[in-house]
């Protein structure tokens, strides 16, 4: 985890045992977003404004919007997002795994970082090289924008390397629709948030995720870092000091707040006891 988050992480940790802070806030507060964390924030701040009756958040939700500069031009207090921001402060309260989906007819095993590195910069026609079956690779990517591929991108070094006129799809949810009605002789593979991948495979969806370096992509090993793929879900928020937006964050940091989190993405874990 990057220092700086890390810092703060700990400072709202120690606010948290020194009294709830949320339960004395009131006004209003924006937090954008343009990924597939919108449920999840929603439920954080419908809970939140539960728990402080004279406190609003305004939720603005879109996916060609940029929360980022939407926070530095000060249209919202809040931005939700992947990365940290050179002169914003970031708090983490979760991670999202980051699933590769395949058919469920894809008898590919497994596979490593660095296939999936070049499976997505195009080394690779055939799944037949991957030990699959000898059906051609239909990659699907997600627009530049988002979350998700930025992560992905960085944390494999492929970024600007994805082949252009790979098939882009925005929604999680059409990712998979995708990938279950693509039939021989295509096999569809992409990246995707691992809640709503492992949703879809709980409910017989004719998908499977793959395994990566050997670790199953599921919730424990996203915590503990043995699955690769994960992104931190972060806050961003001015440097100046604002009592909601530290309400907010203090607030999903709670035990509430994180078993929110924990319905669609990986919470963080406990701090040990000194």
């Amino acid at each position: 985890m990057d220092s700086r988050i890390s810092l703060y992480v700990g400072l709202l940790l120690l606010c948290l045992v020194n009294g709830p802070a949320w339960a004395e806030v009131a006004g209003s507060l924006v937090i954008a977003g343009n990924g597939p964390e919108q449920t999840v924030i929603e439920s954080l701040a419908r809970a939140f404004e539960k728990a402080n009756p004279r406190a609003y958040v305004d939720i603005l939700w879109d996916d060609n919007s940029k929360p980022v500069e939407m926070v530095k031009g000060k249209q919202a207090q809040i931005a939700v997002t992947g990365t940290p921001e050179e002169g914003l402060r970031a708090l983490q309260i979760g991670w999202d795994g980051i699933a590769i989906m395949v058919h469920r007819s894809n008898f590919t095993k497994e596979v490593t970082s660095q296939e999936v590195g070049e499976l997505f910069s195009g080394k690779f026609k055939f799944w037949a090289d991957l030990g699959g079956p000898d059906t051609k690779i239909l990659l699907i990517d997600r627009p530049r924008n988002q979350n998700n591929r930025d992560a992905f991108e960085q944390q494999l070094g492929i970024t600007g390397k994805i082949p252009e006129g790979t098939k882009v799809i925005p929604k999680d949810e059409k990712v998979i629709k995708t990938i279950a009605g693509t039939l021989p002789p295509l096999s569809a593979v992409a990246y995707l948030s691992l809640g709503q991948a492992l949703e879809a495979v709980a409910s017989g969806v004719p998908v499977r995720l793959l395994p990566v370096d050997k670790a199953e992509p599921e919730t424990p090993t996203v915590k503990d870092g043995r699955y690769p793929l994960r992104r931190p879900v972060l806050l961003l928020s001015s440097m100046e000091p604002n009592q909601l937006v530290e309400a907010f964050a203090q607030f999903a940091l709670t035990d509430e707040g994180q078993k929110i989190i924990g319905e669609s993405y990986t919470p963080l874990p406990k701090p040990s006891s000194p």
